[in-house]
């Protein structure tokens, strides 16, 4: 049986494979009809070895046929599960959440569902194996018609001995089989959860190749370095042939003071469903260069009249107006391009006259850039002393980047952040020869973050899917033993797809209204569902009620976990013990063996 029943498994699974791959076109399909079946029957050789010992026991028990049959299906159930553990395992070694969802599960129910086919087909072979002796015409597992008539005498004998005994143990066992029921249709109904998780990612990278399209019409997120001086040096040496060789080389002059004030203007854009947050900004920069004369080069080796101060771009399209320097009292245009990659690889800059007397002077600057971008603005602080002072009437920032600001105030009104360095804290001095900063570690910012992000939330709620869909159904299952009214599985399946397609109407109407009231509105909606069904089947608007209110309550718990951060996890094990408390108080009086209720809920005879 053992082997029939593995057979059975490694033909549909291997079927399957076929067929998934001649759907999808994605390979050579005559070496997938070889690689198939012998990957199948090998990967699967240890499910075989556990049925050949387990089965045995299964058939020898002391327990009637429906019993036994519900053993070797839950025996499947475990096979398939560990299956299913081992390549969460190997695929995911942090065992995550989200990949559990995407990886245990679904090969989980794709191995228990071939192993349910093997069965259906083996069905009758399983009957006639589970059944002990005299048990074949009591659970009508007929195999020939003398061998009926000859055991009719004793069956009718027994049957009158043991009807009452029989009829216990079957309404037990009625209860055990739908409860094992219950539980494999809580693993089933969160397969289409996969489906709503890949839904939420699918929608936020829609979401994101929208804010890139438009951010590439606009301007992306800004990178500004700068002011700071290049001027060429020849550098001479002799080689071994004394041969004279001469290369040219570039030193960075950086400022010695620098300030920096700036506003952003935010601007929404709408770009079909979705917004697209852009803005404007205005940067007034001012300070000056005091640079001392370097020790380790010849003041005679420098080009000065290649010098050419500088300045960090990193998308010329947010450059709304020209963009005018005025350093050691004269006015300059800055034009796109810069003498060297060292510090930045797009920017703009301009010749200044600069000469070997202005060192160990202040020479001053300013300038005034109109720039626009999407989302983030950040600096790169290259200079002896500096301060950044950013404000704007957006009420969401994010401080992002190597350095918190010093100094920061966030209002409903607004923002304003201030950053501080000086030579102490930054690794390099306002003379920079043969040396190339990685702005990545340095560099400091804002973004301005969107007040909600529907999706994040969107898929924290589908994480708690199990426990929707779980205590959904165990509440049933338990109104189903007291109120002596069977749900059907059908019914429980009915029910699973109300909760599954409340994820699909948070994360729709989430893109439209906010993600609270898309909560409320698709919540609300359910539970009335789910509500209304119940009152039907049980016929009493006191159980629908009850239902209405602990489906009320989980939403509204769940609700509170995906609002907090921090405490999420203490407040989400102190919800679960409450509600393992009240499952346990009100399934105390259930008789399992023989689920018949009195009225004041003992017992009877």
């Amino acid at each position: 049986m053992a082997v029939r029943l593995w057979l059975g498994t490694w033909l549909t699974l291997s079927i399957g494979i076929i067929v998934f791959a001649w759907v999808a076109e994605g390979g050579d399909l005559f070496y997938v009809l070889f690689m198939a079946p012998l990957l199948c029957s090998a990967v699967s050789l240890p499910a075989l070895v556990i049925l050949l010992f387990a089965m045995p026991p299964v058939c020898d028990a002391k327990l009637t046929p429906p019993v036994k049959l519900l053993l070797v299906l839950l025996l499947l159930l475990t096979i398939s599960a560990l299956y299913g553990f081992a390549i969460w395992v190997v695929i995911d070694s942090m065992l995550s959440w989200s990949m559990m969802v995407s990886t245990f599960f679904p090969v989980t129910g794709i191995l228990f569902g071939c192993n349910v086919v093997s069965g259906c087909f083996n069905y009758k072979k399983l009957r006639v194996y589970v059944c002990a002796p005299g048990d074949e015409i009591t659970y009508g597992i007929i195999n020939n018609s003398s061998f009926i008539l000859k055991k009719q005498n004793n069956i009718q004998m027994e049957n009158d001995q043991i009807s009452q005994q029989t009829a216990t143990t079957s309404q037990s066992n009625r209860v055990l089989i739908k409860a094992a029921i219950t539980g494999l249709l809580i693993l089933i109904m969160l397969i289409p959860t996969v489906f709503i998780t890949n839904m939420v990612k699918e929608r936020e990278e829609l979401q994101k190749q929208v804010v890139e399209e438009v951010s590439n019409k606009w301007s992306k997120a800004q990178t500004i370095t700068g002011p700071y001086i290049v001027v060429p040096y020849n550098e001479t040496f002799i080689t071994k042939d004394k041969k004279v060789i001469v290369t040219r080389k570039n030193i960075v002059l950086l400022p010695e003071e620098l300030q920096v004030n700036g506003k952003l203007f935010p601007e929404e854009r709408k770009r079909s469903i979705y917004t697209v947050l852009l803005y404007k900004s205005n940067l007034q920069a001012n300070g000056n260069f005091a640079v001392k004369v370097p020790t380790n080069l010849k003041i005679e080796d420098l080009v000065f009249n290649e010098a050419k101060l500088c300045i960090g771009v990193s998308d010329f399209k947010g450059i709304e107006e020209k963009v005018t320097v005025t350093y050691n009292g004269i006015a300059y245009d800055l034009t796109p391009g810069l003498p060297t990659e060292e510090i930045d690889k797009t920017g703009l800059s301009t010749g200044i006259l600069f000469t070997a007397s202005d060192f160990n002077r202040k020479l001053p600057f300013n300038l005034n850039l109109k720039i626009k971008g999407s989302e983030q603005l950040s600096f790169v602080p290259l200079s002896g002393n500096s301060t950044f002072s950013i404000s704007s009437a957006w009420p969401n920032p994010s401080f992002d980047g190597s350095t918190l600001p010093s100094e920061r105030q966030v209002t409903q009104a607004g923002f304003s952040a201030k950053w501080s360095f000086n030579k102490a804290n930054l690794p390099f001095n306002t003379f920079l020869k043969d040396f190339k900063i990685n702005k990545e570690s340095y560099s400091f910012g804002v973004s301005m973050v969107q007040p909600a992000d529907q999706y994040a939330k969107t898929m924290r709620s589908v994480k708690y899917a199990i426990l929707f869909i779980g205590l959904t159904f165990s509440f049933f299952f338990i109104v189903e033993l007291m109120q002596q009214k069977p749900v059907h599985p059908v019914q429980y399946v009915l029910v699973g797809l109300a909760l599954v397609i409340f994820y699909t109407l948070l994360l729709s109407l989430s893109e439209f209204v906010l993600f609270d009231n898309a909560y409320l509105i698709a919540a609300s909606a359910t539970i009335l569902l789910i509500t209304l069904y119940a009152k039907g089947h049980f016929a009493s608007w006191k159980i629908a009620g009850l239902f209405a209110l602990v489906l009320g309550m989980l939403y509204g718990f769940i609700f509170v976990l995906i609002r907090l951060e921090d405490t999420a996890l203490l407040v989400g094990s102190i919800g679960l013990f409450v509600v393992l408390a009240m499952v346990m108080y009100a399934s105390r009086r259930v008789n399992w063996y023989n689920p018949i209720f009195g009225k004041v809920g003992v017992e009877t005879a």
